[in-house]
Formats: structure tokens, sequence, C-alpha cells
């Protein structure tokens, strides 16, 4: 099948001066309302979207599980698969993973050799990306994939297995840039990539397990400022010292039932601040199941409306209850380039796994982290595709929002399903794309530097049409999506001098992070804020 495609959208791309890949998409659209709006942007990728990853080549890694049988995207080449341990084919020459490449809007088909069903992964300080675990012959295997500009890059799965089966585990990347790899079906372990040797016995998921149900599979994982790990599993926190194996701190349970799957809620860490040195860190989870609801799926049961919030830092922290508009299980959180967070995907009903939600939700949410209680939350305009179980969404460079898959059934099924496997690549554009904010939007027309040192200060100069307030930089880190959860995602609000002018333009002086607790090594999307609108996102390193 011929890489897809569809005609151009409507919109402007206004590249920045003296950089070489950095654009701004502008929706100039009629129709563009505050709520935001969505467009398909590939009709048939092929493969469904299980798990999503940004690379700083400006495209967007996306696979799905190998033993599902044919995909509708075929392998280049006449390429094949031989695998005598595929559960469907032993002979594939279907595709499993595909690349979108964001200005084009087309996919290349990819080959992935063992099974990545319900895997987990990050991205290495280079830009590699790991892709952990899976199922079946998949289990420990570890996979890279570096990104390229040449479109003949593709998976390399010749790297030492780890250590334990990790199904359904998380990933954090850390400040010595290996990645811990937590948990997964029946695995109540850690482990490092690199290894770093045997898995290292983790009571706390034997205590959040619930026999023949789990709930703390998908843990949520966030890098502290003090460099130890907040684990969050099935209603229960801890900090837990990785390197010692010792729990610094337990937190109070989260009201409500599970929050892991298969209740499936979803956790950010809020954005870190230079304001206290980004020693602040404040987690927010929404979503889940009640009680029950795994046991009774075929029952429906609401999903929860609720959301904790908790500065994991205060001396005695607490969780501050909040109410969506909406109940959502399944539901991805992203930060979006404004620092707010969008909820979107998932459904009302039911739980994770095959046929076990019957009721979408269409509306993504937006969550003012800085609004007082009360007014945090707006339901946003909503999408008409169905995005359940093995759905994912991503942050893209230009601030849109890329959304695909959906699977909530055993194998490729497009008849005689409540839900088909879906197929569809889209777009949601967030209210600060639309053209009325042209005159505030900064374009950033000169970047002192892209690989940025820790602690040392680079100059950003940018362009806009007004006169400049309120004016932000904010590094985001892109996560690893599946499952409702986006692995190793983190945004630091940076230090600036205050703003100069140059001719028409205006510049200041910005500081990097501190270290590498506060930024694990990696590339960012660098973003300038004006009024609250955001620019184009630029591509740096701290490191």
């Amino acid at each position: 099948m011929a890489a897809s495609t569809i005609a151009s959208l409507p919109f402007l791309i206004c590249s920045c001066l003296l950089l070489a890949s950095c654009s701004l998409l502008v929706i100039h659209s009629a129709n563009a309302v505050t709520p935001g709006n969505w467009h398909v942007l590939i009709l048939n990728a092929g493969v469904s979207s299980m798990h999503m990853q940004l690379t700083n080549k400006d495209t967007v890694i996306m696979f799905d599980r190998t033993d599902y049988g044919p995909s509708q995207l075929r392998l280049p080449n006449g390429n094949c698969r031989n695998d005598p341990n595929d559960l469907a084919l032993k002979v594939d020459c279907w595709a499993h993973s595909i690349e979108y490449n964001i200005a084009e809007n087309t996919v290349r088909p990819m080959e992935v050799q063992t099974d990545t069903w319900c895997s987990s992964g990050g991205m290495l300080s280079d830009g590699t990306l790991v892709s952990t675990g899976g199922y079946n012959d998949g289990a420990r295997a570890v996979r890279h994939f570096t990104p390229c500009t040449s479109k003949g890059c593709d998976w390399n799965e010749a790297y030492s297995q780890m250590g334990a089966n990790r199904w359904y585990a998380s990933n954090q990347i850390l400040p010595d840039n290996s990645m811990i790899v937590v948990g997964g079906r029946a695995a109540f372990s850690y482990e490092f990539i690199p290894s770093k040797g045997a898995p290292i016995p983790f009571n706390f998921l034997l205590e959040t397990n619930v026999p023949g149900i789990e709930n703390n599979l998908y843990p949520f994982l966030h890098l502290s400022s003090d460099g130890n790990l907040f684990v969050f599993a099935n209603k229960k926190s801890i900090l837990l010292n990785y390197k010692t194996n010792q729990v610094l701190k337990t937190f109070p349970d989260l009201p409500g039932g599970g929050r892991n799957y298969p209740s499936s809620g979803s956790s950010v860490m809020l954005p870190l601040s230079s304001s206290n040195n980004f020693k602040r860190v404040e987690v927010l989870i929404c979503g889940g199941a009640p009680d029950g609801s795994f046991q009774y799926a075929s029952k429906q049961m609401t999903a929860l409306q609720s959301c904790g919030r908790m500065v994991i830092t205060d001396p005695n922290p607490s969780w501050e209850m909040e109410t969506m508009p909406s109940p959502r299980v399944m539901g991805d959180m992203l930060i979006l380039p404004t620092g707010e967070v969008l909820i979107i995907n998932g459904g009302r009903t039911g739980v994770a796994g095959w046929g076990n939600v019957a009721n979408p939700n269409y509306n993504p949410v937006l969550y003012k982290p800085q609004a007082k209680s009360g007014s945090r939350f707006q339901e946003l305009a909503g999408t008409k595709i169905a995005r359940l179980y093995h759905s994912t969404a991503n942050v893209l460079p230009d601030g849109r929002i890329l959304v695909a898959g959906s699977n909530p059934n055993v194998r490729y099924n497009f008849a005689g399903v409540n839900f088909a496997t879906e197929l569809r690549i889209e777009a949601y554009h967030p209210y600060y794309l639309d053209y009325a904010n042209d005159g505030v939007r900064p374009v950033v027309t000169y970047l002192s530097k892209r690989e940025i040192e820790y602690g040392s200060i680079f100059t950003v100069e940018f362009a806009v049409k007004s006169t400049p307030r309120n004016v932000e930089f904010r590094a985001y880190y892109p996560p690893f999506t599946t499952h409702t959860y986006s692995m190793s995602q983190r945004q630091l609000v940076l230090a600036a001098s205050p703003l100069q002018t140059l001719g028409a333009h205006f510049y200041a002086r910005v500081t990097a992070p501190p270290n590498a607790i506060a930024a694990p090594s990696g590339y960012y999307l660098l973003f300038v804020l004006n009024a609250g609108i955001p620019s184009g996102g630029l591509w740096v390193r701290f490191a």
C-alpha cells in the first residue's frame, strides 16, 4: 500500500528566520471557535496506534502488537517477518509499526520483530526511542529506533533482553540517562535500561495488586525534585529511592476507585517552575473506574468523574479533590504548551479491555491549573471518532494534538463489532491556534544555540505584532504514550531576563534548567508564550 495522504488542510506555515526546522501551524478557519476544532489527517494509516512517541526529527512513531494478524499496510519491498512464535501469522508480510511525517502528512511502514503488545518505552538523551517488553517473544525485548531524515531508519532489536517479563509496565527516564522499567503483569519488581543487574523486588506492587483484577498495571511514575521516584498504583502512592529500594514516604490514599489499568485513569506532573528552583512538585490524577467495574464489566458502571491533586513535596501532603465535567476512563492527559492540561479520549462507562466500554467520551476537557478551584475545567469541541481502548495522543511541535488508535476488539475487525478498529489519524486544534490570536502569537526568529548545558544562558529572539506581555519560556519533554499514560512527560517554566528590543523584534536571555534532576538530558520543545499564546516549538537539547 502506498503511503497515505489527504488533501491539504487550510493552514499557513510561518517559517522562522535563521532556523532550520521551525514551523508554526495557524488555523485560518471561519469555523474556528474557542473550544477548538478537529481535522482528519489520514483516512487509513494501515496500523492502529496502541503506542505513540514524537521524535526530534518531527515524526511520530506509532505501533500496535505483532500478533493481530494482517494490518492494512504491507511491509515494503516484499519483506516478510518470519516468526515461528507468532500467535497469528508465522510468516507476516504486514507492518505493525509506522512513522508519521508531520510536514508531509504521510505514513511509512516499519518492521518490528517481537511482539510489542502492551509494551512501554521512552526516549534516551540522544533522541533514540527505546521500546521495552510486551507479550510472548517480546516480553523481555529491548528495541531501539534512532530517528533520521532519510526515511530509511527502522527498528533495531539486537540488544540484551531484560531480566523479567514486562507486560503492562511503565518507564521513566532518569537523571543518569538510564531508564527505569517498573512492574508489569506478575512482575513485582523493577530494573533499568541499560541493565544495572538483576530485577529488584518491589513489594509496593504486591501490596497494591488485587488478585484477578490487578488495578496496578502501568503504574504512574514521576521523577521528583529530590531525584527520587513518585510511584502511584491503584489508590496508593509512595516516594521511592530506587537506588536503595527504600520507601521514603507513603502518601494518603486517593479517594474513589482504581486509577491504574484496567481501571485506567491518567496522571501528569504539573509544570515545574524556576520561581522555586524547580523544587515544588505537584501531581494530578484524573478519571478511572469505581471498585467492581472490572468484575461487572457487562453492567457498564459509570467511570470516575474525580481528579486528585497533591503537592508531593509538601511536609504533610494531601489530595485536593476536583470534579471533571464528565466521567472518564481510558483518557489521555497531555501538558499543552500553555501549561494547561488536556484530558482527551476514553469512555464514560466500563473499564479497559476488549469490549469493556460502551459509551465513548467524545469531548476533551481543558484543565487550567492556575485558575481558582471550581473553575479549572472547560469542556471542548468533540470529535466524531470514538477513541477507546488502545488509543493514543501526543502534542506536536506546532501545538496541535495528534490523536490515533482505538482497537477495543481482538484483531483488526471492521464489521460485527460495536466499535471498529480505528485507522484514522486526526488532529485536535486547541483554542490558541485560532486565527484571532495571530496578533499576539510570537514567532521565534533566532535561537543562540540548540545544544544547551545545564545552568547556561541562551538567547531567544522573537517577533510579535503587538506589544509583548506576560512572556514565558517553557520547555516540554515529549512523552511515550500508551494505555492512557504519557510516560516521562515533563514541562518546565524557565527563568529569563527582562525583554529587550532589537529593531522590530524582542529578545531575552533564558537560563537552562540547573541539572538532570530538574530536566533529564534529552530533546525538549521550547515554546515562547506571549499573553498566554504559544509560538511553535523549537527542538533544543539539555545536557
